[in-house]
């Protein structure tokens, strides 16, 4: 099945600078912005600026430069909050994919969540 890209999503609307967003990174691949309802004290989402729906999507289709510049984003994203690995406690990093995996907008995105303990993500049951 074909990767189908809705480009009036709100991601692509604030790509397009059609809705504010409080940013936290831009790159020529990448654009990193404040969760506007946070589910924890850090809560960032990084987005390409390509018309990619979800990670395979990105994976699959996408250029060398835009897969290498979104998870660089990501892992700048981590640095600037102080949660990575080497400078802080850690963090959570969701993509939520599709039906089953609860994707409210097609288009990817990846959600860095820190700043507190998160607990366990699932259960085993």
């Amino acid at each position: 099945m074909p990767y189908t890209y809705d480009d009036q999503n709100i991601f692509a609307k604030i790509l397009r600078g059609e809705i504010p967003n409080d940013t936290v990174l831009e790159t020529d691949h990448a654009l990193a912005f404040r969760d506007i309802t946070p589910q924890a004290p850090h809560h960032v989402l990084v987005i390409p600026k390509g018309p990619y729906v979800s990670f395979d999507h990105l994976a699959k289709e996408g250029s060398d430069a835009e897969i290498a510049g979104w998870t660089r984003a990501v892992g700048q994203v981590c640095q600037m909050l102080g949660v990575s690995v080497d400078s802080g406690d850690g963090y959570r990093l969701i993509c939520n994919s599709g039906a089953h995996g609860v994707q409210e907008v097609p288009h990817l995105h990846a959600h860095i969540l820190g700043g507190r303990h998160m607990g366990r993500m699932i259960s085993k049951s």
